[in-house]
């Protein structure tokens, strides 16, 4: 262990995990996340930072569902009741007035489960969406012509920790800025050391801007390898990631027939990965209500109006050329003629240059303590709440009277969420270094939007690429 292994120990003794590429292996077969993951490694390690590998697998095979195991039979055969920690698909059954559900990874599919509305009243997240939970299933033999189901009879929301935010933020008193930075990438699953620089460093950490700041909107085209899918499906269960396919209003907004909402209401923020190949229904009526949406959190369709705190981020990929330069100088070029509206696209605070991140390799992967991270996913949501960073933001700002908001807005958000990150031990103005705050939070945040502006006017000439003066004062 090094310096930073024996601080992080030190400062975070119950937060924190030992992690190495070895591991890994022990969760093969097994489709989980990195904060499940995090969690049962945590729950198997002793405070010396040994492993119980045995007792870790026999907690697996047990409780754990996976592609492998007859836990579908079991309930079937024996009628027991099984318990188990899962991923769960909730999806609302508006003919029959009941709430499905399916557990894909052990075989049960929408049609075989049901939810009880006792279970559903007593815990809201069963309403709809996809959502990690330990559960109690029984089988329900069929009877006076009902079909047999599976049902849930118990419910336990997979939330280990309850966190307290203050203390997260005195903690970070204890670290210099280029060891909580490096502490940031660990808890990404990362190695900080296998990064160039520290600007290479922070462009990676940009990839948690939405995770802490609301209606964060940002765009990031990167070659494939670069890891852009990885850090949004593994690190927080409160997010949604859509990977290709169709996109409609009904699932990211609104769902008249149904008489639900989207999944933009559900989460903290909305991925669309692959954007290159994801198609829209409806695509105008979509594309004026996420207009709406983007600017102002809120959206009508129908008679319904919805408001939302969620992010949206638009991931791609982007050719290069073999210096790993964009071959073209329209970057928004192989996206879908949807994303070639510059009204649209103005809307997108900020843009992540995701060539200038390294390819995952073999001395990326991360060695050494880190956070847990369940235990950071609900950091992150937690600092999404917090008054005092806009406060400190506004304070130290000095922005012209003439300036666009839109330009203001999206800077004033960028530079909020990196406050978040890597200053989270402020509370007023005086608490940061105003040197800091200008390399480390407005300077990025201008370069992100620069590029915004910088495409949108070669799309279209009625936009314009300069930027309001924004100064620290």
């Amino acid at each position: 262990m090094n310096a930073l292994d024996e601080k992080i120990r030190k400062v975070f003794p119950e937060e924190s995990v030992f992690k190495s590429p070895k591991r890994d292996g022990i969760f093969s077969g097994y489709n989980l996340p990195s904060f499940v993951k995090d969690w049962i490694l945590r729950k198997f390690t002793d405070e010396f930072g040994n492993l119980d590998i045995d007792a870790l697998k026999l907690f697996l095979s047990s409780h754990i569902a996976h592609k492998e195991s007859k836990i579908k039979g079991t309930l079937l055969s024996d009628l027991k009741e099984v318990t188990l920690l899962a991923r769960i698909m909730v999806e609302p059954d508006i003919k029959s007035g009941i709430l499905r559900f399916s557990i894909p990874d052990i075989g049960i599919k929408l049609n075989e489960g049901r939810i009880p509305s006792y279970i559903a009243k007593k815990y809201p997240e069963l309403k709809g969406g996809e959502v990690w939970g330990v559960v109690k299933l029984v089988y329900i033999p069929p009877e006076r012509g009902q079909k047999g189901t599976i049902e849930i009879v118990d419910y336990k929301p997979f939330k280990p920790y309850e966190v307290d935010v203050e203390y997260f933020r005195e903690k970070r008193k204890a670290f210099t800025l280029e060891e909580w930075i490096n502490l940031l990438i660990r808890s990404m699953e990362y190695n900080p050391d296998g990064f160039e620089s520290l600007s290479q460093k922070l462009l990676f950490l940009a990839r948690l801007l939405i995770f802490v700041e609301p209606n964060l909107n940002m765009i990031e085209l990167a070659p494939k390898g670069t890891g852009k899918s990885y850090t949004f499906n593994n690190l927080s269960k409160y997010g949604w990631v859509v990977s290709g396919g169709v996109v409609s209003r009904a699932k990211l907004l609104y769902d008249i027939a149904r008489s639900t909402p989207g999944i933009i209401t559900r989460y903290d923020f909305v991925v669309l990965d692959e954007i290159e190949t994801i198609k829209f229904t409806d695509p105008s009526e979509l594309q004026g209500a996420l207009k709406n949406y983007l600017e102002s959190g809120n959206f009508s369709v129908a008679n319904y109006k919805g408001v939302s705190s969620a992010g949206i981020m638009l991931l791609g990929n982007i050719p290069l050329t073999k210096d790993r330069q964009p071959l073209h100088r329209k970057y928004f070029v192989n996206l879908p003629k949807f994303f070639q509206d510059s009204a649209l696209l103005d809307r997108f605070h900020g843009f992540i240059e995701g060539w200038r991140l390294p390819r995952m390799r073999e001395d990326l992967r991360v060695r050494g303590y880190s956070l847990n991270v369940e235990y950071f996913s609900e950091i992150l949501h937690k600092l999404r709440t917090i008054p005092d960073f806009a406060k400190v933001v506004d304070s130290l700002l000095d922005i012209p009277k003439n300036a666009d908001t839109r330009d203001t807005r999206a800077i004033v958000k960028i530079c909020k969420g990196y406050l978040k990150l890597l200053f989270p031990h402020v509370h007023k103005e005086e608490d940061v270094s105003k040197e800091e705050f200008k390399i480390f939070c407005l300077k990025p945040a201008i370069e992100m939007r620069k590029i915004i502006k910088r495409q949108i006017s070669l799309i279209d000439s009625e936009f314009n690429d300069t930027l309001p003066q924004i100064r620290v004062r």
